[in-house]
């Protein structure tokens, strides 16, 4: 019921996360009737890949300059507490913490996690890079952020013991029932560590 060139554009949408057939559809025909959004926006997407590039310095997305490193905004924040430094999985969870102001240190970005199933292993990890930015920012604390997954748990618990004899403190981010939450439909691994995070009123 749609012409080819328009059910390719929905097809290409849909393949992005979060975004369903339906919302699909719906996205490509408002860009349709809005000619200045679809121009503007496909204008941006071109030229995306060529103008931002991972920062040298941490992995967090970064413009590409004229002359000299590529680093992001926090990077280049000089108001940034360079003793603790928060190590994550992707660019989307580090955007997450930094939503909840409750982080004014430094950011990491892995990109990858351990995942002996789809070939990921020590190796894979960047921690040569790690290295250098703690070594740069005279790094006291490191806080693990990655997800509770058994692979985030994995990562976390061998950048731990690498960095045990740097002496350098490694905390783990705490994790228990969302705020709003009912207990009874919290797993039981989340139940167990919300107990054993547990701190005084």
């Amino acid at each position: 019921m749609l012409p080819e060139s328009l059910r390719r554009v929905i097809q290409l949408l849909s393949r992005l996360p979060g975004v369903g057939e339906k919302t699909a559809a719906r996205f490509a025909l408002q860009l349709m009737s809005d000619h200045q959004l679809s121009a503007g926006l496909g204008e941006e997407l071109s030229t995306l890949s060529s103008r931002l590039r991972p920062c040298e310095d941490c992995g967090h997305l970064a413009e590409v300059p004229a002359a000299g490193k590529t680093l992001c905004s926090i990077c280049m924040d000089p108001k940034r507490d360079g003793l603790k430094v928060c190590i994550v999985a992707k660019i989307q969870d580090l955007l997450a913490i930094e939503r909840s102001g409750a982080m004014r240190g430094r950011y990491f970005v892995l990109g990858k996690l351990l995942s002996p199933l789809d070939g990921i292993g020590p190796e894979e990890l960047p921690l040569d890079r790690l290295e250098k930015f703690l070594q740069k920012h005279l790094t006291e604390e490191v806080i693990l952020a990655t997800p509770p997954s058994v692979d985030g748990e994995a990562t976390a618990l061998f950048i731990a013991r690498e960095l045990e004899s740097r002496g350098i403190r490694v905390s783990r981010i705490a994790s228990g029932v969302p705020h709003g939450g009912d207990l009874e439909f919290a797993d039981q691994i989340t139940l167990g560590r919300a107990i054993e995070g547990r701190r005084l009123l």
